[in-house]
């Protein structure tokens, strides 16, 4: 009976250790401040809601978002800058087993201040979200993961009707569909929400406008980020200045609307300042994040419609932009930019509550995390 509870034991921790394998937690942050040093890389155990700090790839400006190659073994990486020469995108070789990322080689991003960066699961196309240069990009790889030059550059037109933010377009996102037959873009600054069929193999014009090439979103919304469902049969989008989401079926491609909800409510009529969205493995429930007066993520949960419904707000820190799930979708993380922290919490798996862990990562200005599993 004693050997029967020791292997019903060890099949139990075989199982947990399966469920919440230990984490590489990847940081990407703002080094304008002076106080950042570049991208930081934790070693994060679900098991013991811990995070260690393993190395810090110096020297690599404003790295404010992230993308990793399917293979796990290169990370790219923006470099929100603006200038006489544009932002860039620096690529790196990343070693599972000593959590140290290589640096490779940096491009021209093909605009001013990249702030998003997406990599199809080829690793042959790297797709860049130019906000102030109003356009987005395609780079392509070398097989050593290095960066080639811009291969596409997609220039954007119109604007909005707030003058303080919409001025020109501004491209916030690049989100692959999760079959990678299509890509969407967000516009800030013209309330477009933009697709393409998206071609991996084709080494000029990996991106090509469908038919319609855009759906217009309602005056003063601000499309910032989407976010599949793991079925794919829906797509949630986050507007930044009206603090909405906007929920779509989605038909190969082809999307209608069927619900908005407040994500951000509270008074501010011009700039609610909502930023990011994800939803957890399973479907069952999708968060975003609100900054500016809120400083908080709205929890909602998913019907089997799709539809959202209000699951209550969790106070964070100080401007919460970026956050992720974990995989096991037992944690979400928030990266506090203006606390200069990262905070973790509990998912209950039943309702969807978020509950503090009180566990929180002190590290200067953090705006993006990435998980990769530990080799």
């Amino acid at each position: 009976m004693k050997k029967v509870l020791l292997v019903i034991a060890l099949l139990n921790g075989m199982v947990a250790f399966a469920q919440n394998p230990i984490q590489y937690l990847l940081v990407g942050t703002y080094t304008n401040s002076g106080k950042s040093e570049g991208i930081y890389v934790y070693r994060f155990n679900p098991n013991k809601t811990e995070a260690t700090l393993v190395s810090v790839a110096k020297g690599v400006q404003n790295p404010s978002y992230l993308a990793i190659s399917k293979d796990q073994k290169f990370v790219y990486a923006v470099n929100e800058n603006h200038g006489d020469n544009g932002g860039d995108v620096s690529a790196f070789s990343l070693d599972k087993t000593k959590g140290e990322l290589t640096f490779l080689n940096k491009q021209p991003s093909g605009g001013d201040d990249p702030c998003y960066v997406a990599i199809d699961s080829t690793g042959k196309n790297v797709v860049v979200a130019n906000y102030s240069g109003g356009n987005v990009s395609v780079l392509k790889t070398n097989a050593d993961g290095s960066l080639k030059p811009v291969v596409q550059n997609i220039m954007y037109d119109g604007y909005g009707v707030n003058v303080t933010r919409q001025e020109m377009p501004h491209p916030h996102s690049t989100v692959f569909s999760n079959d990678e037959k299509n890509m969407f873009v967000p516009n800030l600054g013209n309330d477009r929400l933009y697709r393409y069929t998206f071609n991996a193999n084709d080494a000029a014009n990996p991106l090509t406008p469908m038919d319609p090439p855009y759906y217009e979103i309602p005056d003063n919304s601000g499309p910032r980020h989407i976010t599949f469902h793991p079925n794919g049969k829906y797509v949630y989008l986050v507007n930044e200045l009206s603090g909405n989401v906007i929920v779509y079926a989605n038909n190969n491609g082809v999307l209608t609307e069927i619900q908005t909800i407040i994500s951000d409510n509270t008074n501010s009529k011009t700039d609610k300042g909502s930023a990011d969205i994800h939803i957890t493995p399973d479907g069952k429930f999708l968060y975003t994040t609100n900054r500016a007066t809120a400083n908080d993520i709205a929890m909602f949960k998913v019907g089997t419609d799709g539809k959202l419904t209000e699951n209550g707000h969790q106070a964070v820190g100080m401007h919460p932009r970026n956050f992720m799930i974990d995989p096991t979708g037992r944690f979400l993380l928030v990266a506090n930019r203006d606390s200069n922290s990262i905070q973790i919490f509990i998912i209950n798996k039943n309702f969807g509550i978020l509950q503090d862990s009180g566990v929180k990562i002190d590290v200067p200005q953090p705006v993006c995390l990435k998980m990769v599993p530990v080799k």
